[in-house]
């Protein structure tokens, strides 16, 4: 039988195969978030980005930072499902928008748009 497969999948020799741990990919995906998290002041976990939100929740969250005149970084968990489920367990926060101020989580939709109409989140960001 001729090996055509260029890839070498169907007679890949297993017994040199290293397995990560289930640790070592926690521990892995840990480190992405955190730099992800202190890569600004403000992050914003969301589905799609700041010019076009894929949600209405994530789109009610940049129009009220962006009406602050917040700059603020975004990064999409459409286009990431490990850091989509990763930031979940991480967060201990189980919905998107996540919104993070240096480096600690402010929490969703619901609870920016009450920090805003309170005034709270104006203080905070201040």
């Amino acid at each position: 039988m001729s090996n055509d497969n260029p890839f070498n999948i169907l007679n890949k020799d297993v017994s040199q195969t290293k397995e990560m741990s289930p640790d070592a990919v926690t521990g892995e995906l840990t480190q992405r978030i955190e730099k992800i998290i202190k890569s600004d002041d403000l992050v914003l976990f969301m589905k799609g980005n700041s010019e076009m939100p894929q949600c209405g929740f994530s789109a009610n969250t940049v129009a009220i930072l962006k009406h602050m005149g917040k700059s603020f970084t975004t990064f999409d968990i459409l286009q990431d499902m490990d850091i989509r489920q990763g930031l979940k367990e991480y967060s201990n926060w189980p919905t998107f928008p996540q919104l993070y101020f240096k480096g600690k989580l402010v929490g969703g939709n619901d609870i920016i748009t009450e920090m805003f109409e309170s005034g709270d989140l104006k203080e905070m960001l201040a």
